[in-house]
């Protein structure tokens, strides 16, 4: 079959389809041709002058007889310059690209591709923007190169030239590099030469990063390698030379070490010999080994572990109730403690130590006491927290059969204490967690127990190691989230909440001080009066412990600093007066007693995290309703203290005067301000009775009263906890008469002496002398009531 051209913009030529690759003009490609269709069509190619042939990539290279949608649209016009037939039947082409084509349409397809094309030249651009885009190409192919270490068959600084066609550049740059068919398609069918050069750039810059990555991992290897090398090389000379000179290689030198400290080391029986197995372990061990570096620091560990090593106590108590005295104000039960037991080692130098726990609010001094009995007893001090622990590997250790094994934080606090003696501070053991890495708060009940501690095995070490002499102190803020078998190994020792005066008291002897220090100031030139303190610790704290105080002293040493530093002379006086300007609006407001208070409202008392505090119970009847309605966010336990107090009520209304249609008639309210502040608890219930019981009989209680007590269905008056707290706040509010239970008459003497002094107590064991007592009006309506008994003091 003859082909020939037509017109100059219009022929037919055969097509040869390719697969995964396309031939750009200008460039030569070796082919080898086995499909029949395609060996037809170089064949027919062949037959003509010309010898021309259109290359056209197919879409998808599975496609065997592909047809025009199988094709793209652009392709390459060649010239066969080479033929040969292989042994298997197969064409070897090689063919030169001479001009885009266009296929406008596929004319025949039997016995090979015969399609109607048109030139399609790219457009002719120069100028700035071409030559830029020109030498930004060659100048990335040649660092490619460079990395690829590609052997080019032609100089770059050539294409540079402006002789040089665009577009060559382009094409003979891409057949450098590795582009898929996908790219090669594109720069084909790039319609303008600025376009074919930034699709150019972008292809070959990312062909660097790729080989950039390439050779930095190869370069690494090869570092690698050559590290090693070169410093085996080193150590085989350095040990040749140490032979020479009769010197020994430094692993002989570092096990020798290791075995003269554990000559020297005074270790039980039992350590030494497992020591002594795993140091001629160690010297058979080449040092290239991993477990010789495992064993080396095994080894060291336990060398310096104090298993016999102790400090001398003082039992001087006398010096010990001064420390104590001097870091800490009041705290007499944990002080008392502590001596207690200075006074057992005295008598009985091989006692246990104590394990105590002390718990109390956030800021009560309970982590700075540690350190104060360590320095009260002379022994050593280590803390570390339990707090969000999660993992027991943390406190038992690693075993050494993981890589980078560690020893538990117990054993690596004695390591740092270096006495077995020491005082440990595990802190926050409340907030331990626990999920599947274990539970650590299991693994502290061998830690804190005296009859299994003085053999304790560190997972790491696992070695017996006695903790029987070390003094244990654990802190927490609440009990209720300690297992009871935790808690049923420790002494507890409560820190309550400190009271205004004590606030006071601890201010000026410790805080001021060392606020006053850090901010470069003395007492002289700046000046709080107690007024300006008692308002600071009043409206503008609420807390048990002492941290927020410390940082509203702190924020008045500052501004008073500041009064210095610019300039400003003579003392600065701190009073009430201008607390506002320092400190801004009062953020709290004391609840101050009510003067009167109506039918339905009794003063209650209530313990809180940060104190006490004054709790009025309001209630009222609502006509033409039932039912029981409690607000102010009353907790289940409030709740039933509410209903039994009305079912007490109910139950005794004729002798408390009530007509008992009301019960029937009219629904009652309950609420307990502030509503957004959560409220539980017992020790309300006498308080509800009270304000219940005046609603009933429109008898209003007393307002220069306030009371705390639980009570049963029968009436009885159950003793509560918190009294110090609640008779505090009472005290603060200006209520000084205060009905508490009569099995609470114990708890008076953990009251300040002024509070005693002034406070009036009344005990009940029954709720009819509250009622009696706080109710006035309500002695003309009842029969008489049995005697109560009221103290003074």
């Amino acid at each position: 079959m003859s082909v020939k051209r037509e017109t100059d913009k219009n022929f037919k030529l055969p097509i040869l389809p390719m697969k995964n690759t396309a031939l750009l003009p200008y460039l030569v490609m070796p082919l080898s041709v086995g499909r029949p269709r395609s060996v037809a069509a170089v064949e027919a190619a062949l037959t003509t002058e010309d010898k021309e042939i259109v290359l056209i990539s197919q879409r998808d290279a599975s496609t065997e007889n592909p047809t025009q949608n199988d094709l793209y649209t652009y392709g390459t016009k060649a010239v066969i310059r080479k033929i040969s037939r292989s042994a298997e039947g197969h064409l070897e082409v090689l063919v030169l690209g001479m001009e885009r084509v266009m296929l406008l349409k596929i004319e025949e397809t039997e016995p090979h591709l015969v399609g109607r094309f048109q030139p399609a030249p790219m457009k002719e651009e120069y100028g700035a923007e071409v030559e830029a885009l020109r030498r930004a190409a060659i100048e990335i192919a040649a660092r490619a190169i460079d990395l690829a270490q590609v052997q080019v068959p032609f100089e770059l600084q050539q294409l540079a030239g402006d002789g040089t066609e665009p577009m060559r550049v382009v094409y003979l740059l891409a057949s450098l590099f590795s582009l898929d068919l996908q790219k090669e398609q594109t720069l084909l069918e790039a319609q303008t030469v600025s376009d074919a050069f930034r699709l150019l750039h972008h292809y070959l810059s990312h062909e660097l990063q790729v080989l950039e990555i390439r050779s930095k991992i190869a370069n690494e290897a090869r570092e690698e390698v050559t590290k090693e090398q070169r410093e085996y090389m080193l150590r085989q000379q350095m040990r040749a030379i140490q032979q020479e000179l009769g010197d020994k290689n430094p692993e002989q030198a570092e096990v020798d070490q290791l075995r003269e400290r554990l000559d020297k080391a005074d270790l039980p029986d039992e350590v030494r010999k497992e020591a002594e197995r795993e140091l001629k372990r160690l010297e058979r061990l080449p040092s290239a080994s991993p477990d010789h570096h495992v064993l080396r620091t095994w080894l060291e560990f336990v060398l310096e572990l104090p298993w016999k090593v102790q400090t001398q106590d003082n039992l001087d108590i006398a010096n010990a109730r001064e420390v104590l005295d001097t870091d800490h104000f009041d705290l007499k039960e944990v002080k008392g403690r502590i001596l207690e037991h200075l006074g057992v080692l005295k008598m009985n130098p091989t006692a246990k130590a104590p394990i105590l726990c002390l718990v109390g609010p956030p800021g009560t001094g309970k982590t700075s006491l540690g350190q104060s009995i360590a320095r009260s007893l002379g022994r050593k001090f280590e803390r570390f927290s339990l707090g969000g622990l999660h993992d027991e590997a943390e406190l038992r250790g690693h075993r050494r059969t993981y890589i980078g094994a560690m020893p538990g934080r117990l054993i690596q606090a004695m390591r740092r204490a270096g006495a077995h003696n020491a005082v440990i501070m595990l802190d926050e053991v409340d907030k331990l967690g626990r999920d599947y890495r274990g539970d650590p708060a299991s693994a502290l009940l061998e830690v804190l127990d005296p009859e299994q501690n003085n053999t304790f095995r560190d997972n790491y070490i696992d070695l017996p190691f006695d903790l029987s002499k070390v003094m244990f102190i654990t802190t927490a803020n609440t009990l209720d989230t300690i297992p009871r078998p935790l808690l049923d190994r420790m002494e507890i020792l409560r820190l309550p909440g400190y009271t205004e005066e004590e606030k006071v008291e601890i201010a000026k002897r410790y805080l001021i001080p060392r606020q006053l220090k850090e901010t470069g100031l003395t007492a002289a030139n700046c000046v709080i009066t107690d007024e300006a303190l008692s308002k600071v610790i009043r409206s503008y704290t609420r807390e048990a412990g002492l941290r927020r105080l410390e940082r509203q002293i702190g924020k008045l040493a500052r501004k008073t600093a500041l009064h210095f530093a610019e300039g400003k002379e003579g003392p600065f006086v701190i009073g009430p007066d201008n607390l506002l300007e320092l400190l801004g609006p009062e953020p709290f407001m004391p609840e101050e007693a009510r003067k009167n208070v109506p039918p339905g409202v009794a003063t209650g008392l209530a313990w809180t995290e940060v104190g006490g505090d004054v709790l009025y119970i309001e209630t009222a009847l609502l006509p033409e309703t039932k039912g029981f309605t409690l607000t102010g966010q009353l907790g289940e336990v409030m709740q039933e203290s509410a209903k039994a107090a009305q079912s007490y009520i109910w139950s005794h209304a004729r002798e408390l005067g009530i007509d008992p249609a009301k019960f029937k008639d009219f629904g009652v309210h309950v609420h307990v301000p502030a509503g957004a502040t959560p409220k539980d608890g017992p020790s309300a219930g006498i308080t509800m009775t009270v304000a219940l019981t005046s609603l009933y009989t429109h008898c209003p209680a007393r307002s220069d009263l306030a009371m705390t007590g639980e009570i049963t269905l029968t009436g009885l008056v159950l003793p509560i906890g918190g009294v110090k707290e609640k008779v505090l706040a009472a005290r603060r509010s200006g209520i000084r008469h205060v009905i508490l239970p009569k099995a609470n008459a114990k708890d008076l003497h953990d009251l300040p002496d002024e509070a005693r002094q002034e406070m009036q107590f009344t005990f009940v064991d029954h709720v009819s002398q509250a009622l009696a007592l706080a109710i006035p009006g309500l002695a003309e309506r009842t029969p008489e009531r049995q005697p109560v008994e009221e103290m003074l003091i």
